[in-house]
């Protein structure tokens, strides 16, 4: 919204000099992008009448004129606009006048003749882009020997204000002027609409068929106007002042009215229109030719005024070529309307269009100003092309229409919110300069909110009205006070980060998934799994929350096997959801997967792939971090996900907590997955929980190991055999290690030979060899009697 300062003072006043002005108008939530003079420095350019034109005698296309300047004499200049006449009141530089540009005016001779100055167009003074065609012509009672730069006022300067899109109100001087009237206490004075008595019986039928979209409109007949005649001088600087250029009387004075009311209008040449004006919406296939010449396709979404004969206008954003105002119109149908901001929004962004009217009725347009801007618009059109106008045509439909209804606002919540108590004097004050009249009943303002204010509905928005208008920088500064503690740090816990940069240093990658997985893909990972749909899901493949983290990293995998990635370890944390939305459970989870050769490539490595063994490894140094790896157990179990001979269940002090293995080789054929995968998802409580360290003293004296290899039968589980020898092997086993598994040659067809490292040690003294003989002679006795096993020779 650009305006001129000199303009909006007429409205409103203070006594702000031009910036102060403006850092007001920013405090009051109207941010000013720029400040600009309205336009360019010059002096010594003064009003003046050509009173003599003679053509000059060496060349065809230059005039020797006369020009009383207000000196006294005469002053002879040459001049070659063709539009120069005797008896026009122009801008005329002196000698010794400078121009925009550092331009300065010399005496000086023309093909033999002496020009004592400049007769100056509209771009000479930088008051028109690009080249003017002719000098500028001053209106008649332009004052003889004035200065020109006093008289048009042009030592103003143009305001450029960004809004915000709620601040529909104060797209026009109106409500800028209430604005700073608010913040500055100033009374502000708006020029008085009179009411336009109707010269004749004129009228244009008018048929709202859209009520919703169009709960209000207005039409009124004007005949006899003359077109040709132009806008006053003041109207176009202020037009030129706020970013419009003029084009004639009919579009100056709608455009007029829209910067100084806010109601955008359009006029109509009635000649050209046909039946009766109707506001309805587009039918498919119908098309319009706007003003700017661009032929649009409409459809049923598009809100219209049309006549008999078809559209004339896309409604809140461009009138249409066939009915615009043109030099031979001589009657004309004036058109002010309150479009809902639901119809207009969007639709100019459709065609390609922005206009001044699209964006106003987008953010909402004073639905109680229309007829005063049609009285307005009336007035100012009769003062400059005549006329005799006909009464006001309305149609409107009051369910339709906003009503603006009343907010309450707490006291307490007042202050609780601002940080200070404000007087109820000031508060009054406040509401009133922003048009809301307010009521007092206990602790509560009952405000009822103007017509205009479509962002106010809410206690919040009250408390920031009052906020702004009183200053933000006259709000106390409190800090806030609490007593603070240090949060406990539980030494048991494993800090995630910690789990985390473990599995960095390990070569992995932490990946990031969606909550959201595809059902098709959670019911092959997951066939039985329950968990909750999503009402309004981003996309069909992310509608189910997930029931395990396999679907996301398995997701991740496949992309980096599509992009030649085949060397893939991954590992993400977060949670699982699992059952119905009325009995949810959410649990924190740590999954991994891993995918693809050993080694990175390299001269000296293999290229031997990954197996069950490996991400076994890696999962267990998850879980000697907690100190606990004895509560650890893997236990041969089925999982819908994974391959029957290579998955385990993971149990800590036999609860079950997660799951490690090899993805099925159905599944990874139904997703296309040639190598192995594996993977493991394991609650993140479980990981995290460990204990606090404490020190043992190291024993002086030697340790005793002994190598066994068990015979047993291949179905025996190496966990439930070592937990049978350790059982037997007495308190003073300080470590076992299983270091051999052999099945071949020299062992029969469905055993296998199971090697274990067993090691004691005393803290007080030597071990001799019948105390190391009897324990042997029990861990053989235990292992034979629950598992058939006997020492391989």
């Amino acid at each position: 919204m650009k305006f001129s300062e000199a303009w909006l003072r007429e409205w409103v006043s203070p006594a702000l000099e031009t910036q102060a002005l403006a850092d007001a108008i920013t405090m009051a939530g109207l941010e000013v992008d720029a400040v600009e003079p309205v336009a360019a420095t010059f002096h010594g350019v003064v009003v003046a009448t050509v009173t003599d034109k003679s053509p000059h005698p060496d060349a065809d296309k230059l005039n020797v004129c006369q020009v009383d300047d207000g000196s006294g004499e005469p002053v002879q200049v040459v001049c070659g606009a063709p539009n120069v006449d005797i008896g026009q009141r122009v801008p005329f530089a002196r000698v010794g006048a400078v121009l925009p540009e550092d331009f300065k005016i010399k005496k000086a001779k023309l093909r033999g003749v002496e020009s004592r100055g400049m007769i100056c167009s509209a771009s000479e003074l930088g008051l028109e882009e690009g080249r003017s065609e002719g000098i500028y012509v001053l209106p008649p009672d332009a004052p003889t020997g004035q200065d020109f730069r006093t008289w048009l006022g042009l030592d103003d300067h143009t305001i450029d204000v960004d809004l915000t899109p709620n601040r529909g109100d104060c797209l026009s001087l109106r409500g800028v002027a209430r604005e700073v009237g608010s913040v500055t206490g100033t009374k502000v004075s708006e020029p008085t609409v009179s009411t336009v008595v109707a010269r004749n019986n004129a009228q244009f039928p008018v048929s709202v068929q859209d009520g919703e979209g169009c709960p209000r409109y207005l039409g009124r007949v004007i005949r006899d106007v003359d077109v040709t005649a132009k806008a006053p001088l003041w109207m176009r600087e202020r037009l030129r002042r706020s970013g419009i250029r003029s084009i004639d009387p009919a579009v100056d004075v709608t455009n007029y009215v829209m910067l100084e009311l806010g109601q955008p209008m359009h006029a109509f040449d009635l000649d050209a229109l046909q039946g009766g004006i109707e506001v309805r919406r587009a039918v498919v296939g119908e098309r319009l030719t706007l003003l700017d010449g661009q032929e649009v396709a409409l459809d049923d979404s598009t809100l219209v005024i049309a006549d008999h004969s078809g559209p004339l206008a896309i409604a809140g954003v461009m009138g249409g070529e066939s009915t615009g105002v043109t030099p031979r119109t001589r009657h004309l149908f004036l058109e002010a309307a309150f479009f809902s901001p639901l119809a207009i929004a969007g639709k100019a962004r459709d065609f390609g269009l922005h206009t001044d009217a699209s964006h106003r009725f987008e953010r909402g347009v004073d639905p109680d100003i229309t007829r005063t801007a049609m009285e307005r618009a009336t007035e100012l059109l009769l003062s400059i092309v005549g006329g005799a106008p006909g009464p006001i045509t309305e149609v409107r439909n009051p369910a339709t229409l906003p009503h603006r209804g009343s907010v309450e606002l707490r006291r307490d919540r007042l202050a609780s919110c601002l940080g200070v108590r404000l007087a109820d004097e000031e508060i009054q004050r406040i509401f009133r300069s922003l048009g809301m009249t307010s009521s007092v009943s206990g602790q509560t303002w009952h405000v009822q909110v103007p017509s205009w204010r479509f962002d106010v509905s809410i206690e919040e928005d009250l408390i920031e009205e009052l906020a702004r208008i009183h200053g933000y920088n006259r709000l106390p500064a409190t800090r806030p006070q609490a007593r603070l503690w240090l949060k406990a740090d539980d030494e048991a816990t494993q800090p995630l980060k910690r789990l985390r940069r473990h599995m960095v240093s390990r070569g992995y990658q932490e990946a990031v998934t969606y909550s959201f997985v595809s059902p098709e893909l959670q019911s092959l990972i997951v066939p039985e799994g329950v968990s909750p749909a999503l009402a309004n899901p981003i996309s069909s493949d992310m509608s189910v929350m997930r029931h395990s983290l396999f679907p996301g990293l398995i997701k991740a995998l496949t992309h980096n096997l599509n992009r030649q990635q085949h060397r893939v370890r991954l590992f993400e944390t977060g949670l699982v959801f699992q059952g119905a939305l009325d009995d949810l459970t959410q649990t924190s989870m740590f999954g991994g997967l891993i995918c693809g050769p050993r080694s990175a490539e390299g001269w000296s490595a293999s290229r031997e792939g990954v197996d069950f063994f490996d991400l076994k490894g890696d999962l267990e140094s998850l879980m000697a971090m907690s100190g606990c790896m004895e509560e650890w157990t893997f236990v041969s179990a089925s999982h819908p996900a994974l391959h029957p001979g290579r998955s385990a269940r993971l149990e800590r002090n036999g609860v079950a907590v997660g799951w490690l293995g090899a993805l099925h080789p159905d599944i990874r054929s139904q997703l296309d997955i040639k190598p192995d995968v594996y993977v493991f998802e394991v609650e993140q409580e479980a990981l995290t929980r460990g204990v606090i360290p404490k020190f043992k003293p190291l024993s002086r004296y030697p340790e005793v190991r002994r190598d066994l290899a068990f015979l047993v039968d291949e179905s025996v589980g190496v966990t439930p055999l070592v937990e049978a020898i350790r059982a037997q092997a007495g308190e003073w086993l300080t470590r076992w290690q299983l270091f051999d598994v052999y099945q071949g040659a020299g062992v029969e067809a469905g055993v296998k030979s199971v090697a274990l490292g067993l090691t004691w040690q005393h803290p007080s003294r030597t071990l001799n060899d019948e105390e190391i003989n009897q324990l042997i002679a029990d861990v053989v006795q235990a292992a034979q009697a629950r598992f058939g096993a006997r020492l391989r020779s």
